[in-house]
């Protein structure tokens, strides 16, 4: 039976394009990203969700409790959902990764590179295509809200039109952007991608 995957970026915080956060802890929303999350409730509301799965950091965990709030459904944790373990690279500043030759081989072969002591795209598109299907199954026929981050959501995508990682800088996907994937047994359709809260 097919459902509907609402994925959702956590919305905004201090650190938003300065750093690169990964899976470092004490990232939280500021008040924009609230106040975003917020917004984004209203509008997911009406979409009566089953639930609302979410990674296990705090700015993924606070946007869902938002969101959860205008929605009056359960925020149950899935670790399937985490950001992609960037290893060395956490918690490092943008402009100190660019003169890593590392950061460039990234950023240039997302399907055949890792970060240094991290997790490559592969596996992060592995763990969130078995999570998200996780999801069809103990939701069937449900509309189901999946809050992750921006690189994961992308895999995700890629994964379901048929596209290589390597095309992932194609993809924009905001803070609070809602992109909707619909998945069925043996695969899926992009419903909608990176909407915004306009």
């Amino acid at each position: 039976m097919e459902s509907t995957i609402l994925l959702v970026r956590h919305a905004s915080h201090p650190l938003l394009g300065r750093t690169l956060c990964g899976r470092m802890p004490g990232v939280s929303l500021d008040d924009a990203g609230r106040a975003q999350a917020a917004r984004l409730g209203a509008r997911i509301a009406a979409r009566a969700p089953a639930a609302i799965h979410t990674s296990p950091l705090e700015r993924a965990r606070e946007t869902a409790d938002l969101l959860a709030e205008a929605c009056g459904c359960p925020v149950l944790p899935c670790d399937g959902l985490n950001e992609i373990d960037f290893g060395a690279w956490s918690g490092q500043d943008f402009p100190a990764l660019a003169d890593d030759p590392r950061w460039t081989t990234w950023n240039e072969a997302r399907a055949t590179s890792r970060p240094p002591g991290g997790e490559s795209m592969v596996e992060a598109q592995v763990r969130v295509v078995a999570a998200l299907d996780g999801l069809r199954r103990r939701h069937p026929g449900r509309v189901v809200v999946a809050v992750s981050h921006a690189d994961v959501i992308k895999a995700a995508i890629l994964w379901a039109v048929g596209a290589s990682l390597d095309a992932y800088h194609r993809i924009e996907i905001g803070p609070a952007g809602v992109s909707a994937l619909a998945l069925r047994d043996g695969g899926a359709t992009l419903l909608s991608m990176n909407e915004g809260l306009a």
